[in-house]
């Protein structure tokens, strides 16, 4: 390697650094993907490392007179692998559609490559580990386009108990308490002070101290046919049915949707409320997305209050807003507001059906 190149390489390497300590960006996870799984039952996640470093490096690269195309060439391969489906994809025990199916990956599940050959890929996806058909798979920049579109940051609160405030500032205005362990979504902010993150708290921009989260970007991840078949006993125990296009359900699960409701929703308008539960038919509706309620809820990687065990809280508290189990009622029902929508999150900028602070796509 000539001097440019390692002066290149050098500054590369800095700036890589530099931007992960200032938690500059989001939007290109390729390098870092390559690298940066940690395997969970709650899905896939990735060291924050999420960077847009493309005009820099350009910049950096006429400045020393260079051809890029070799340093890509040289770039370690990512690892990171998206199912590309509209139904469930089936994982198998040896790379052949005769073999048995060791688990299902849905829509916007990803996974980590462990090997290729002929057409298939083994991966490991949650407590998936099997091989899948190449043709319903995206790797690469499409994997990583897709990653992103689909996953999120998530907080997770490493102190016993941490304040949001209203501010980033020491002295701002209180919103409540964090307990430890607890999942929150990230919002990115342009313009947030250093050693703050800002949280999504109950419809409202939260900021905590950011010594005391430790922030992941997590997508979603498959389930093994031992999960699948857990997660249906449990379902058929609680005799949950379903009935063409309404949904005739035990008590407990329209409470269930109904807390989960109260959790993602429960400072929206009615609308925005009625609009969540929607979403949450509409993935059950879908076959790329497991099949029942509960199923939906309790997918890897989706809803993060579900995640963090908020839902459960909320739902054995019993404290749930009215309009929240009526939202749950209409949904159940067959309304939606939002069509066949099966995505939403906080309002940044992306393009949908806007209700309330919520972006429905």
């Amino acid at each position: 390697m000539n001097t440019n190149r390692k002066l290149l390489v050098g500054a590369l390497g800095f700036f890589l650094s530099l931007t992960v300590l200032l938690g500059l960006g989001r939007t290109a996870l390729a390098a870092e993907m390559s690298r940066g799984f940690m395997s969970s039952g709650a899905g896939i996640l990735l060291e924050p490392k999420c960077l847009d470093a493309s005009e820099q490096i350009s910049e950096m690269a006429q400045t020393l007179n260079l051809d890029l195309s070799a340093l890509k060439a040289e770039k370690e391969e990512s690892k990171l692998v998206m199912a590309n489906v509209k139904v469930e994809l089936s994982v198998r025990y040896e790379a052949d559609k005769s073999s048995k199916v060791v688990g299902y990956l849905y829509k916007d599940c990803g996974g980590e490559i462990i090997e290729q050959k002929d057409g298939w890929t083994k991966l490991r996806s949650g407590n998936i580990i099997g091989w899948a058909d190449d043709k319903y798979l995206l790797f690469g920049e499409e994997a990583e386009v897709l990653a992103v579109d689909a996953g999120k940051k998530i907080a997770t609160v490493d102190a016993e108990m941490l304040r949001v405030r209203a501010q980033a500032q020491d002295d701002a205005e209180i919103y409540g308490l964090l307990p430890e362990g607890e999942r929150v979504d990230v919002l990115d902010k342009d313009d947030i002070e250093d050693g703050w993150t800002c949280i999504d708290y109950n419809g409202m921009d939260g900021y905590v101290a950011s010594e005391y989260v430790t922030v992941t970007f997590q997508i979603d991840a498959g389930e093994t046919v031992e999960e699948v078949k857990a997660r249906e006993k449990k379902e058929k125990e609680a005799r949950r049915q379903v009935k063409y296009g309404e949904y005739t359900t035990d008590a407990d699960t329209t409470l269930l949707l109904a807390a989960l409701i109260h959790c993602e929703a429960g400072g929206e308008p009615y609308e925005g409320q009625v609009a969540v539960g929607a979403v949450v038919m509409n993935r059950v509706r879908s076959k790329a997305y497991p099949d029942t309620i509960h199923g939906v809820i309790y997918a890897s990687g989706q809803f993060t209050p579900a995640m963090s065990g908020k839902v459960n809280r909320v739902y054995e508290s019993g404290k749930i807003y009215e309009s929240c189990i009526k939202a749950a009622e209409e949904a159940l029902s067959g309304v939606s507001p939002v069509g066949d929508l099966t995505h939403f999150r906080r309002v940044n900028g992306r393009e949908g059906l806007v209700i309330g602070n919520h972006v429905f796509y």
